[in-house]
């Protein structure tokens, strides 16, 4: 498995200061933050996605991973083909997309389904073309391929050269199926792995009691970490462990410091698995 970190609450960050936290994080590499507000945007990919890989490969770091923004979704955006052309050039081998957010009103489900399925097409055609993954994220709420079996919806019957699936343990634990069954559901299809650890809980808002979806520490959260790394084992995956480190609110200092208390709890559980 190849440790890398989401750098989205780096933000703030040059290229370098954004090394040197990885590296103390004990991160391998980046899943790279390529929007608006960062070194790198959708926009100047061409020139900076490149040079800033060297810079990272010069210091023996890796950026397998793009995230690009929230409303990067359909194929004929602007930027998409340079986009992608620049990951190629970079040698970055997986880009994720945004979220399409379900719509009663916007054909219904299924129909929504068919039309997204007409986006993977167009996106299916560039990863062919470039050789990079597009991705889709599991993510918990009103989102289109919010569990597994949602994903499964979206991607079944691509070619898994192409399009996969970016299973996010955090989110399964949250609106998905048990972990065994979630990722044997995307094994297919399985890319990439998002580490964080999210709790459900109730609180008092405006006098009203509502529920409310947390990012916690590892281990403090829903997800059951010895389940999904003994899962891992026995599908023998060795692709990106992305740890999505979202502690907003905080430092980035905290954030480094949080990340490096995450790695150092898998490994401790990795030992025990092996």
């Amino acid at each position: 498995m190849q440790f890398i970190m989401f750098t989205k609450h780096l933000q703030g960050l040059d290229v370098d200061g954004m090394i040197a936290a990885l590296k103390s994080a004990g991160m391998e590499g980046a899943d790279l933050c390529v929007r608006p507000g960062y070194p790198v945007t959708p926009e100047n990919a061409p020139k900076k996605l490149p040079e800033e890989a060297k810079q990272f490969s010069e210091e023996g770091l890796g950026i397998p991973l793009v995230t690009t923004p929230g409303e990067f979704i359909t194929p004929d955006v602007a930027y998409a083909e340079a986009l992608y052309a620049a990951c190629a050039e970079a040698g970055v081998t997986h880009i994720k997309l945004g979220y399409w957010h379900w719509k009663a009103e916007d054909g219904g489900y299924w129909g929504m389904v068919d039309r997204i399925r007409g986006y993977l097409e167009g996106f299916q055609a560039l990863s062919k073309q470039y050789h990079v993954k597009t991705c889709i994220h599991n993510h918990s709420g009103e989102y289109m391929g919010l569990n597994s079996c949602a994903a499964m919806n979206l991607v079944r019957g691509f070619d898994p050269k192409c399009v996969g699936v970016f299973a996010d343990p955090g989110h399964l634990s949250i609106v998905g199926e048990p972990i065994a069954m979630a990722l044997d559901i995307v094994k297919a299809y399985l890319a990439l792995l998002a580490f964080k650890d999210l709790m459900r809980q109730r609180i008092v808002r405006n006098g009203k009691a509502v529920w409310q979806i947390r990012v916690v520490p590892m281990g403090q959260g829903f997800v059951e970490w010895d389940a999904l790394l003994a899962t891992l084992k026995k599908m023998q995956y060795d692709g990106p462990i992305s740890f999505h480190c979202e502690y907003s609110g905080v430092p980035v200092e905290t954030v480094i410091d949080l990340a490096r208390i995450d790695v150092r709890f898998i490994r401790g559980l990795l030992g025990e698995v092996r």
